[in-house]
């Protein structure tokens, strides 16, 4: 994907928590953040390239795709993105980038312990919570902690300092405890604080929450509301705390989470896998078709074809729902893991959290997917009004690639519903037109095509509802006269390119041109079209010119088949480096009569290459 088409899918995204993986055209995740508002952030990094600092822009013109992972809240998404970072190791994550390795949470030993931010594990009584991914992950759970049980985040040092300053805004504000204000905090209320935030850190939701739970009912008893109150405001914010932590799925162990949604005849199912204990990715297919009735069979049928292809099945697999065929499907899992898989379908508890987590992603999915259709169709009226003709549903589009006139190729590339439909492209070999002629290169592909959906080809039917040339007039005008000899009607348009080779207007076949600067998502997406319909007539013509070159180059030589040519190319690289080698060189990499042989070859007319 291109900047525009990056930015364009970051737009759909909600404004929801989570966690974005940014990938290069290899696949391979180059950076891990997390998000409060995905669509807010995610869109920043598509935006005003030039404001980002050198390390963000050199990421990001890197990037070829994205995918998030939704969570319920920032702090879920700051739970994930730790340990989304430590499995891939994302090359563009400032801890990887510093080799500083992956810092801990410290939590002092001495009276009146504060929080700290350290490299490693220290020999000493001080306690360590971690590791996380990075110091901005480290720092935003020491500031969690420090909001829900006002710690002090100032410079001061207790006791020393205690009583000696007045408090400062948190304290007026609520969000200290004032530990500078004389008899306020005691040594003892203070170390409670810290053990509770110890063990938050440590996970042990539930053990907090019994605890501030039978203070609080200590202190009503008591008669001491206000503190109660406080207590209560705590435990709640403590218990929310503890449904996020579904994240790291404390309890759970290797297990895996199906659920499916549907929407307006369409359905997705959310499948994301814990390995030790921990939430460590997710994948979301779509379906065409189906509805909520159709949820039972749809996660059978779509659970064994994708645990097949994974090559591997979890202890225990979480569905959305009952499964007709539950004990094949065990039976299934059981083949590919070796040991029993349970599968259960959970009402209560930390297990239906991690369902409804699943479901929230495949609904966010689906969402996602019928933004992205409404922005196409209303695309595609946009292109069928600059056109004079119907909103176009399928588009063709055609490229010619050739080095000086030699290895001349073509590219034909579809789009449908504004996304590319790779089992529909084609590619051609030019063999009539010759001498770069790219006109008559046109001309034979388009007739080519043409008449191999007259013969009913159906590997090249239905026909588009638009043509789309590489081209100026005079190849849109070739083009429509080939339609014309058809007797097909259908509308034929060129791209013309500005200085930056992107599309900047159609141009019709007599001429008349055809402004996009009024309309960016068409400006969009005949940008995609016409890039991809290039890369994919480059990509061939690379390949046909290679295999043409070595064999000219070196077919016909006595002594030289294709395992010397492979032992030649290898040891020189390239067939001028081979020309160019001596008989003595060329021995390094075949038998003396070979070398002789490739020498004479190229060294016929008395030493010119």
């Amino acid at each position: 994907m291109n900047l525009a088409q990056l930015r364009i899918k970051a737009l759909e995204l909600p404004l929801v928590p989570g966690v974005y993986l940014m990938r290069d055209r290899d696949g391979t995740v180059i950076y891990v953040g997390k998000a409060k508002a995905l669509k807010n952030r995610v869109s920043q990094y598509f935006t005003n390239l030039a404001a980002h600092t050198v390390k963000t822009r050199r990421m990001v013109e890197n990037v070829n795709d994205f995918e998030v992972i939704y969570a319920k809240t920032e702090f879920d998404a700051l739970l994930l993105e730790n340990t989304l970072i430590k499995r891939y190791m994302p090359k563009y994550n400032i801890l990887l980038k510093d080799g500083k390795g992956y810092p801990y949470v410290r939590l002092s030993s001495e009276p009146y312990g504060t929080f700290s931010i350290t490299a490693e594990r220290g020999r000493d009584k001080a306690r360590y919570f971690g590791p996380y991914g990075g110091r901005s992950a480290a720092r935003a759970a020491i500031n969690i902690v420090s909001e829900l049980f006002g710690l002090p985040t100032c410079n001061r040092q207790f006791p020393r300092d205690i009583g000696r300053e007045r408090p400062c805004l948190r304290y007026h504000i609520k969000k200290c405890c004032g530990i500078c204000i004389a008899n306020e905090v005691s040594e003892e209320q203070y170390d409670i604080m810290m053990r509770q935030a110890a063990l938050l850190l440590d996970g042990k939701v539930s053990d907090l929450a019994a605890q501030i739970e039978e203070k609080m009912l200590a202190c009503a008893e008591a008669l001491d509301f206000e503190h109660a109150a406080a207590l209560r405001d705590r435990l709640n914010a403590v218990r929310r705390m503890g449904q996020s932590r579904i994240v790291t799925g404390v309890a759970m162990s290797d297990t895996d989470v199906a659920a499916f949604a549907s929407h307006n005849s369409r359905g997705a199912i959310a499948v994301l896998q814990y390995s030790g204990g921990t939430l460590i990715d997710k994948k979301v297919e779509l379906f065409d078709g189906l509805e909520e009735a159709d949820a039972a069979d749809a996660l059978e049928s779509f659970l064994q074809q994708h645990y097949a292809r994974e090559e591997r099945a979890p202890a225990e697999l979480l569905v959305s729902h009952e499964l007709a065929g539950k004990e094949s499907v065990e039976e299934f899992l059981y083949s590919l893991r070796g040991a029993k898989c349970r599968i259960s379908v959970p009402e209560r508890g930390d297990r239906r959290k991690m369902l409804e987590l699943a479901l929230q992603n495949a609904e966010f999915e689906l969402s996602a997917a019928e933004i992205r259709e409404q922005k196409s169709r209303k695309t595609a009226e946009m292109l069928g009004e600059l056109c004079g003709t119907k909103a176009p549903s399928r588009i063709e589009c055609y490229d010619i690639s050739n080095t000086a006139g030699q290895d001349a190729v073509a590219s034909m590339v579809v789009f449908v519903e504004g996304k590319p439909l790779k089992r529909d492209y084609k590619r051609f070999r030019i063999k009539e037109a010759v001498g770069g002629d790219d006109v008559g290169a046109l001309t034979e592909v388009l007739t080519r095509r043409l008449e191999r959906a007259k013969n009913g080809d159906e590997s090249f039917l239905p026909l588009p509802d638009l043509f789309l040339m590489d081209g100026g007039v005079n190849q849109t005008a070739a083009a429509r006269r080939v339609l014309d000899s058809f007797g097909i009607e259908l509308p034929v348009f060129g791209c013309v390119k500005d200085d930056k080779h992107r599309t900047r207007a159609l141009v019709a076949p007599h001429g008349g041109e055809i402004g996009l600067q009024t309309t960016p998502a068409v400006f969009a997406l005949l940008g995609r079209i016409q890039e991809e319909t290039h890369r994919f007539a480059v990509d061939y013509h690379q390949e046909v010119r290679s295999k043409n070159v070595r064999r000219s180059a070196l077919d016909g030589i006595p002594q030289v088949g294709e395992e010397r040519k492979k032992k030649l190319l290898k040891h020189f690289g390239t067939i001028a480096a081979i020309k160019a080698a001596t008989v003595e060189q060329l021995c390094e990499a075949v038998p003396q009569n070979a070398a002789e042989a490739i020498y004479a070859k190229f060294h016929a007319d008395g030493g010119t290459i």
